[in-house]
């Protein structure tokens, strides 16, 4: 299944982190916003080919070293349809260079909705007698909530065109546990939900061991994560919460399995704005991305030693 080309992408780099790209126009050098805002003026198609551009330079800074890429839809869709043409260019870009591409929509709905949802992030389009991949991710985050109704159509999808799901367990916000850690009988709602990522992956095995139906969990709750790891041995984690929202490499350690596989762990600004402190133009924004990715990457190394299949 899909995850076991993340993994294989994972065990080559020696490297289980995702470069999360979810730029602001803050975030760009104004080197770049200049030539964009030239280019196509100051409107909502110079801002995404401004992020286009900066998007395409973090990815060939780190392409080596990380093994996936997660851009957050919100930053996108925000510039109407030029935002749209920016992410499908970014994922392309993202997948031409060896990347596996996360799709971070935290898509939710039921029936035929989301049977267009799965099939626009992740399928195949029909029109005519041709199938065309519309935006061309590898994996797509998504709400439980609906239960099987809304999964059933994405491990359809996941099953045909060989992609992944990840759904939302223990989210990394701070009101997280509003809902999250309630009890029903003797289990949290997340562990429910965790429980549920295990049922529904059976339809979705992986060579590795891991089901083709992940697990978002914070790297904010370590202690969730570790039970999580053990009581999940088959659901892949997608990790967020490290380095700007204050999750650090000896948080994340509970959710690797004794060959260092099990998760795959999210930084965004801290890669994106890393040249930010280095009291330059931005004109090194590449280099500062890549050292800190680089530096991120060591962190995680040093706790987790070798990943193995």
């Amino acid at each position: 299944m899909s995850f076991d080309r993340l993994i294989n992408n994972i065990v080559d780099r020696q490297n289980p982190s995702v470069m999360g790209l979810d730029p602001t126009l803050d975030y760009i050098p104004d080197s770049i916003k200049r030539d964009a805002f030239r280019e196509k003026g100051e409107t909502l198609a110079g801002a995404a080919e401004a992020i286009f551009r900066f998007n395409k330079g973090l990815i060939d800074a780190c392409k080596d070293v990380v093994p996936a890429i997660k851009p957050q839809c919100a930053y996108y869709e925000m510039y109407g349809v030029a935002g749209f043409e920016t992410l499908h260019r970014t994922i392309q870009y993202g997948k031409e260079n060896g990347l596996f591409v996360i799709i971070d929509g935290k898509r939710g709905d039921i029936g035929s909705t989301m049977t267009a949802y799965a099939t626009g992030h992740l399928g195949l389009t029909q029109v005519g007698e041709t199938r065309f991949p519309a935006m061309g991710g590898d994996a797509l985050t998504v709400n439980g909530y609906f239960g099987v109704d809304g999964i059933t159509p994405l491990t359809d999808v996941c099953k045909q065109e060989d992609k992944g799901i990840f759904v939302l367990v223990r989210t990394s916000n701070p009101s997280a546990g509003q809902f999250q850690d309630l009890k029903v009988g003797d289990r949290t709602v997340y562990d429910i939900m965790g429980d549920l990522c295990e049922e529904w992956g059976e339809a979705c095995p992986g060579q590795y061991g891991y089901t083709g139906v992940g697990a978002v969990v914070g790297a904010t709750w370590p202690q969730q994560l570790s039970e999580l790891r053990a009581r999940l041995p088959h659901t892949f984690f997608l990790v967020p919460g490290y380095g700007a929202q204050g999750g650090g490499a000896k948080d994340v350690m509970g959710g690797f399995d004794k060959r260092g596989l099990g998760s795959i762990i999210n930084a965004s600004r801290s890669i994106m704005c890393a040249w930010k402190k280095t009291g330059k133009d931005g004109t090194d924004f590449m280099e500062a991305a890549r050292a800190e990715a680089v530096r991120m990457k060591e962190a995680l190394m040093e706790g987790i030693g070798t990943i193995t299949r």
